[in-house]
C-alpha cells in the first residue's frame, strides 16, 4: 500500500486513472464501487454489468453517481468510459472487449459464468482480479495457463482472506522465518446451516442469504484456504482441515495445537480454527538461526519453535482496490499457485439425497464443501463443490459422505468441467475426467485439447452474485 498509494497519485495528476470494470454488482460489487468513486484517486469505476441492470444502477446511486449511461451497445459503452460517464453495460462480454477498460473486476461467485467472463477478457488483453474465491479454487490453475498464454495477470484480491493471508505469509517470509501454518479464523462453523436458517443474518446486513450460508457451512472458508495452499504449496492434515476447532485461548498460545515435527515432515499446512476473538489470519513460523530466536523471545514474540503473526482484521472492499493497483501498474499477483492444484474443495452431503434429485448450488440445501489434497481428490473422483449445480444424482447418497463423479450425471455442455479436465490432463496428467466428460471408458486414450479461446455462455445473466 505504501508504494501503491503513491502510484495512484500519480495517475490521478497525470488524469489516466485505472478504468475498472465490474461483473456483479451485489454486496461486495456496491462496497467496491463506493470505495472507488470516493476514496481511491487514481482509479474509476468505468462499468458495472449486472444481470438486473437495475442493481448495477443502483450501486452506482449507492457511489452517488446520478448520470449514468445503460450501454446496449459496444459504441456506447466505449463512448461514455472515454467521456468519464459511469456506465451500466447490458452484455458483460462488452466490458472485457473495450479498450477503454484497463482491468476486468470478477465479484460474481460464479464458477461457470466467471470462467466465460475471464476468458473473454483475457482474449482482449485484460487483467482480471478475482473477488471470486470459487472460481479461483475450483479452476484457477488452468485460468492462469491461459492468462500466460495471452500475457495477462489472474490475481487474487487485497482484503479477502486469500489475499491477507499470503500477504502476511510473503511478510513473514521476508522477515527470515520459515511458515508452517497459515491459518483462517472464523466465528461460526455448522455445516449444516442453509438459507433459510441464514435468512436473517442476511437481511440484517443486506446480503445474499446463499452467500453467506457458505460462509456459515464451511464451504467458503475451504475455498479460500485452497487458494492459499496451491499459492504455497502446503497441504491439509486432513480432509475437513480442523473442522471448526473452537479456540478461545490467546493467540500467543496457539501453537499448542500442531506438533512442529509432523508441520515440518508436511512442509507446512493450512487450516482454520473458530476463535481466537479479534483474530483474522495468522502465520505460525520457526526461524533456523538459534541468534534470531533470542531477538524473538526478546521483542515478545515467545520461545517458539513456532511463533505467532496475525492480522486482526479483514477489509475486503476497502482492500480491493490495492489489488487491482498492484496488477495494473505493477504485474504483481496476489496469490498465484506454484502450478497445479495442491487442494481443492469436494462436495459433501448436507443431508440423505436421493437418486434423481438435482444438486442445488454451493451456499444452499443439499451440499457443502471441505478442502481435500488433491491427490485424495483425483483418486476417490470427488465431485467439487464450485461444480455441484445442476448435477443429477444416480443413486443415494448419506448425509456427510462425499459425492463423487460416479454418483451423479453432469450438465453437459459446461465450459468449468472442460477447464477442469483439462487442469487435471495439463498438471496430473490424468485424462479420467475428460474421458467421463467425452463418454468415454475410463481406459481410453486422452482426445486433443478442450478449444476453449472464445467461448460464451448461452445466456450471460447468469452466475451467482449478479442477482443480488
Amino acid at each position: 500500500m505504501i508504494i501503491v498509494d503513491k502510484a495512484l497519485q500519480a495517475r490521478e495528476e497525470q488524469a489516466t486513472p485505472i478504468r475498472v470494470g465490474m461483473i456483479g454488482a451485489g454486496f461486495m460489487g456496491q462496497g467496491l464501487t463506493n470505495q472507488i468513486v470516493n476514496s481511491v484517486p487514481g482509479m474509476r469505476m468505468a462499468a458495472v454489468f449486472n444481470r438486473h441492470p437495475e442493481r448495477a444502477f443502483q450501486v452506482y446511486r449507492y457511489a452517488g453517481c446520478d448520470e449514468v449511461v445503460s450501454a446496449g451497445t459496444q459504441g456506447v459503452l466505449d463512448d461514455a468510459i472515454r467521456r468519464g460517464a459511469p456506465a451500466v453495460a447490458e452484455d458483460p462480454f462488452a466490458i472485457c472487449r473495450s479498450s477503454e477498460i484497463d482491468v476486468v473486476v470478477d465479484v460474481t461467485g460464479s464458477v461457470e459464468f466467471g470462467a466465460h467472463v475471464i476468458l473473454e477478457a483475457f482474449r482482449f488483453g485484460k487483467p482480471v482480479v478475482l473477488m471470486n474465491a470459487e472460481v479461483d479454487s475450483t479452476i484457477g490453475p488452468i485460468l492462469r495457463v491461459y492468462a500466460k498464454k495471452h500475457q495477462v495477470i489472474l490475481s487474487a484480491c487485497d482484503g479477502d482472506e486469500p489475499g491477507i493471508q499470503m500477504n502476511l505469509c510473503r511478510w513473514v517470509k521476508g522477515l527470515g522465518l520459515i511458515p508452517r501454518v497459515i491459518g483462517n479464523v472464523k466465528g461460526l462453523q455448522d455445516p449444516y446451516r442453509n438459507p433459510t436458517t441464514q435468512q436473517g443474518w442476511a437481511e440484517r446486513w443486506g446480503q445474499n442469504a446463499a452467500m453467506v450460508t457458505s460462509f456459515a457451512d464451511g464451504s467458503k472458508i475451504s475455498f479460500e484456504q485452497s487458494i492459499v495452499a496451491n499459492a504455497t504449496g502446503f497441504r491439509v492434515k486432513a480432509r475437513g482441515m480442523s473442522r471448526g476447532l473452537k479456540y478461545d485461548g490467546s493467540i500467543m498460545e496457539i501453537q499448542k495445537l500442531y506438533d512442529v515435527e509432523e508441520l515440518r515432515a508436511l512442509g507446512g499446512i493450512v487450516d482454520y480454527t473458530v476463535g481466537p476473538p479479534l483474530i483474522k489470519a495468522f502465520c505460525l513460523a520457526e526461524h533456523p538461526d538459534p541468534k534470531q530466536r533470542h531477538y524473538l523471545n526478546l521483542y515478545k514474540m515467545g520461545e517458539g519453535p513456532l511463533y505467532p503473526l496475525w492480522i486482526p482484521y479483514h477489509l475486503v472492499h476497502f482492500e480491493a482496490p490495492i489489488a487491482i493497483a498492484r496488477v495494473v501498474l505493477f504485474k504483481d499477483e496476489v496469490a498465484p499457485p506454484l502450478g497445479g492444484p495442491v487442494v481443492e474443495v469436494c462436495a459433501v452431503a448436507k443431508r440423505d439425497l436421493k437418486a434423481g434429485e438435482v444438486l442445488d448450488e454451493y451456499g444452499m440445501y443439499m451440499t457443502y464443501g471441505e478442502a481435500a489434497n488433491a491427490e485424495e481428490m483425483s483418486a476417490r473422483r470427488y465431485l467439487p463443490e464450485g461444480l455441484v449445480e445442476g448435477c443429477r444424482l444416480g443413486r443415494d447418497v448419506a448425509k456427510d459422505q462425499v459425492l463423487t463423479y460416479d454418483d451423479v450425471e453432469v450438465p453437459a455442455g459446461r465450459l468449468a468441467d472442460r477447464l477442469r479436465a483439462e487442469q487435471y490432463r495439463h498438471f496430473r496428467g490424468e485424462t479420467w475426467l475428460e474421458e467421463r466428460l467425452q463418454g468415454l471408458p475410463t481406459a481410453s486414450k486422452a482426445g486433443d485439447d478442450v478449444a476453449l479461446a472464445g467461448s460464451r455462455v448461452d445466456s450471460a445473466r447468469t452466475g451467482r452474485g449478479l442477482s443480488q
